[in-house]
């Protein structure tokens, strides 16, 4: 009997180390998969279309939101961000476990609308820390690093409405941790892993 995948969703402010994490569990995870989400702002260097975000106009993102066909979607910081709904029910279907890497408005409108999803906040383990990572990516005027940060305070108000709050303070450690959290919400559903 195949089971359906589990929804796994990874919220944290920008800068707090969610893509690390999620590439390191996508590393070690065979049957894992994550979802790309589609954008409506402009492509940062080494950004590949199709495998970083889908990058669309923001007409034809509006047209996906109308037509129902987007999972969640948010505003931010002046450009749309979201999650196309058709692969993601593919995969699932599937019996992969699937990652949305997504931001806090997101993660509870997939939450209202699939209640079985995993929720998981990454803390960063200082908001020092988060400053440090945006200005090092030196992707985005210093206006933009100042708009996320103050976005990033904004996030950490909604940590207690996540299943779980992991601090990303060692690697190795949050990615077990993760891997734990994952095994456990595999278990409650029946499926025994090895």
């Amino acid at each position: 009997m195949s089971r359906r995948g589990l929804l796994i969703i990874i919220s944290g402010p920008s800068g707090s180390g969610k893509g690390t994490l999620v590439a390191k569990l996508l590393e070690s995870e065979p049957n894992m998969v994550v979802s790309v989400s589609a954008t409506t702002r402009e492509p940062r260097p080494g950004e590949i279309e199709g495998k970083s975000y889908y990058f669309l106009s923001k007409d034809k993102f509006l047209e996906l939101v109308k037509s129902g066909r987007m999972l969640e979607y948010a505003e931010y910081i002046g450009n749309y961000y979201g999650t196309p709904l058709e692969p993601v029910e593919a995969w699932l279907n599937e019996g992969k476990d699937v990652i949305l890497e997504i931001e806090v408005q997101g993660a509870l409108q997939v939450k209202e609308k699939m209640p079985k999803a995993v929720t998981i906040f990454v803390m960063p383990s200082s908001m020092d820390v988060v400053r440090q990572r945006l200005i090092g990516r030196g992707t985005e005027a210093a206006e933009v690093v100042k708009e996320r940060l103050m976005k990033a305070e904004e996030e950490l108000v909604f940590m207690d409405k996540y299943d779980y709050v992991v601090r990303k303070d060692e690697l190795d450690e949050v990615v077990n941790e993760v891997k734990s959290i994952i095994n456990k919400e595999r278990h409650k559903n029946g499926e025994v892993q090895g």
